[in-house]
């Protein structure tokens, strides 16, 4: 039976399966689509899972699609989910594939993510008749904006899961490694607006104005300390003003200021503290300086959470696939809405190097190049993952 020797099949059906995998992400490469964008992107993979004789279902979150494999036995269901939606970054790679959108670029490999997936799908389809359960693969739109999961949940996507998996490319890991964190992995992240009312005049009359620029200034610096010395030290929280929007010209006050900004949290009192602590300082300082304020705070999606109960069969799997361990990191500020379904079910998401060789690649940067090697690993990783987690 070929569920007796998965490293070898899966291994031959991924290799097999690399230069049409590529094409597919080159081509997505060259069309990106932002958050909700993404019918092009979703048309491609209903595109591919119908040619493999996959069930899905597209108008899912939008402009989500879910396919279903179902084994050959009864047992669990795990979902495995792939992020499509690109950024508004206008791309400077001179590929020969680069993007034709004004202004929009795969900067975040969701084209490597959503490839894979499809390589996956592949693969595992040819195994299905083997397993115990069923798989549920998860194109999500929308996660720069940390929309995309809500939505394909609201619209049933995570309905009958008993574990997920996700999975990111990684450019400071060099291709052919694979990494996790356990426990909280990746952060929460709210973002909060800010509008202070002061009273416009003269700039050479301070006297006769209330100076909401002066205001916000205080408030600036006293978000720092919402950090400084009320968080925890041993919880991490970063509180960051990405907008100070204010005044026209030289020599006027302006009637009002506009701050916009971000709270990213891995621990929920954290996220808890911060909330409140941000309410106040706003609050008060305007309080204190004759000012009239309002806030919207709004939280996008919770911190990540990788179960052990998933990851540790998941890491031995992906060791024993590839005879290396894999890379113990360290948690990352930045925001993943995949916490979403790790919120319904025990999750893990696995991290997969893509850095290229002779290149320091960062995400979300006008010049990424993440190496494509990482496609058909990843469609390895993930595959084994699957195959171990539902004999």
């Amino acid at each position: 039976m070929i569920i007796n020797d998965p490293e070898a099949r899966i291994r031959e059906h991924a290799t097999a399966l690399e230069p049409r995998l590529i094409e597919i992400r080159r081509d997505l490469h060259a069309h990106p689509e932002l958050g909700f964008e993404e019918v092009r992107t979703a048309g491609i993979v209903a595109a591919e899972l119908a040619r493999m004789g996959i069930q899905h279902r597209t108008g899912v979150g939008r402009t989500g699609v879910l396919g279903v494999i179902e084994g050959g036995r009864p047992g669990p269901t795990l979902a495995i989910r792939a992020d499509m939606d690109a950024l508004p970054i206008q791309e400077e790679t001179g590929l020969s594939f680069a993007s034709r959108n004004e202004g929009k670029m795969h900067a975040c490999g969701h084209d490597i993510h959503t490839t894979t997936l499809l390589g996956a799908a592949e693969v595992l389809k040819g195994l299905a008749p083997n397993l115990a359960g069923r798989i549920v693969l998860v194109f999500q739109p929308a996660e720069e904006i940390l929309g995309g999961a809500k939505a394909m949940i609201e619209d049933g996507a995570a309905e009958g899961i008993d574990m997920a998996i996700g999975f990111h490319n990684h450019p400071e890991m060099e291709v052919g490694t694979f990494g996790y964190v356990r426990g909280y992995s990746l952060s929460a992240a709210d973002k909060f607006d800010i509008v202070l009312r002061g009273k416009s005049g003269h700039a050479a009359h301070p006297d006769a104005a209330v100076d909401p620029i002066v205001g916000a200034a205080h408030i600036v610096t006293q978000l720092q300390t919402v950090v400084s010395r009320e968080q925890n030290p041993i919880h991490s929280c970063v509180v960051t003003v990405g907008m100070f929007q204010a005044g026209t010209t030289h020599n006027i006050i302006p009637e009002r200021v506009t701050l916009k900004g971000t709270v990213r949290t891995l621990h929920p009192k954290a996220r808890e503290t911060a909330e409140r602590a941000i309410r106040r300082l706003v609050d008060n300082t305007a309080a204190a300086m004759r000012m009239e304020a309002s806030i919207e705070y709004t939280r996008l999606c919770g911190a990540l959470y990788n179960d052990d109960r998933i990851l540790d069969p998941a890491i031995a799997s992906v060791a024993a696939h590839f005879g290396a361990e894999l890379e113990n990191s360290d948690p990352s500020m930045g925001a993943e809405d995949f916490s979403e379904f790790a919120s319904r079910a025990p999750a893990f998401h696995l991290r997969v190097g893509s850095g290229a060789p002779g290149r320091e690649d960062r995400l979300h940067n006008a010049f990424y190049q993440p190496d494509e090697r990482c496609i058909a690993l990843g469609v390895q990783a993930l595959s084994r993952i699957a195959v171990d987690m539902l004999r």
